[in-house]
C-alpha cells in the first residue's frame, strides 16, 4: 500500500530542498513545466532528466521512493505510448501487418510524450515530498495573489489545489481497499490478461468515486465544525522568508530554460 500511496505525501528529511521557500519551488515547477514542453529532442530530455536526478539526490530521499511514486501512472504512460504507435502514421514504416502499421514517427513521438510525462511526475513528486501541506497551501496563496486584481480569491484557489493534491493518496488508498475486497471474493488481478485488467478497472471506478465523494463530504463537515467560513479574512501563523538559496534555485531553472530554448 505504501508504494501506491506515496505520490502526494510529504516525506520528512534534512535537506536544503526541504528548507526552500515553497514559493520558490512552485515557481521552479512552472519553469520546469515550460522547459519540458519546449524540449523536442532526446538530447534535451536527457539533460532535463539529469537535472531532475540531481534535484532528487539533493532531497536526500531514496530514489526508489520516486520510482514507486510513478508506479500508479505506468498504465497511463503505456496507454499514451500505445495511442501514438497506433494512430501516428508519420515517418517510415517499421511494422506493417494487415491494418497494423507502426511507424518511426509514432514510436518517436510516443517516447517523447511518455518521457515528458515521467519528468513532470518526477518534479511533482519532488514538490510534494519536500513540502508540507501547510507550506504548500501558503506558498500557493502567495503565488496566486495576482488573482485578486482579476476578482479571484487566492485563498480559495490555494485551498482547492492543496486539497486536490492531498486527495491523490486518498484515492489510491480507496482503490487499494476495493481491490483487496474484490480479491477476497475471488477476483484475481495477476493471472488475467492486460485487456481483462483494463475491463476490471471499470469495476473499481464506481466504488472509488463514491468513496471520494464520501470523503469530501466528511472533509466539509470537519471544516464547518472547526468554524471555517468561506469568504472570511484569514491570517497566517507562519510567515514565509525568502533567502538567497531560493533565488539561486529559481535562477538554476531559469538558466536551464534558456539553455533548452537556445539549444
Amino acid at each position: 500500500m505504501e508504494a501506491k500511496m506515496m505520490l502526494g505525501r510529504y516525506v520528512p528529511a534534512d535537506s536544503w530542498i526541504h528548507r526552500l521557500d515553497p514559493r520558490g519551488k512552485l515557481v521552479a515547477m512552472v519553469l520546469f513545466l515550460i522547459t519540458v514542453i519546449m524540449a523536442d529532442a532526446f538530447a534535451e530530455l536527457a539533460v532535463l532528466s539529469g537535472f531532475a536526478l540531481l534535484v532528487m539526490m539533493s532531497s536526500r530521499i531514496s530514489l526508489t521512493r520516486y520510482f514507486r511514486a510513478s508506479r500508479p501512472l505506468w498504465f497511463i504512460m503505456a496507454f499514451m505510448f500505445l495511442f501514438y504507435i497506433l494512430f501516428d502514421k508519420t515517418g517510415n514504416s517499421l511494422v506493417n501487418v494487415g491494418k497494423l502499421n507502426i511507424t518511426t514517427g509514432g514510436v518517436t513521438y510516443g517516447a517523447y510524450a511518455v518521457w515528458r510525462m515521467a519528468l513532470l511526475v518526477t518534479f511533482t513528486a519532488i514538490l510534494t515530498f519536500t513540502t508540507t501541506p501547510v507550506e504548500l497551501n501558503l506558498g500557493l496563496e502567495r503565488v496566486l495573489k495576482p488573482l485578486r486584481f482579476a476578482g479571484g480569491s487566492p485563498q480559495q484557489w490555494s485551498m482547492m489545489i492543496g486539497i486536490s493534491l492531498r486527495f491523490i493518496p486518498t484515492l489510491f488508498e480507496e482503490a487499494d481497499k476495493v481491490m483487496k475486497a474484490q480479491a477476497s471474493r475471488g477476483a484475481d488481478f495477476h493471472e488475467i490478461s492486460f485487456v481483462q485488467k483494463g475491463k476490471m478497472v471499470m469495476t473499481l471506478m464506481v466504488p472509488v468515486i463514491v468513496s471520494a465523494f464520501r470523503r469530501a463530504e466528511e472533509l466539509v463537515q470537519a471544516m464547518e465544525a472547526r468554524g471555517y467560513v468561506l469568504h472570511a479574512p484569514r491570517t497566517s501563523l507562519r510567515m514565509l522568508v525568502w533567502r538567497t538559496p531560493d533565488t539561486l534555485f529559481i535562477a538554476s531553472f531559469l538558466v536551464l530554460l534558456l539553455f533548452i530554448s537556445w539549444w
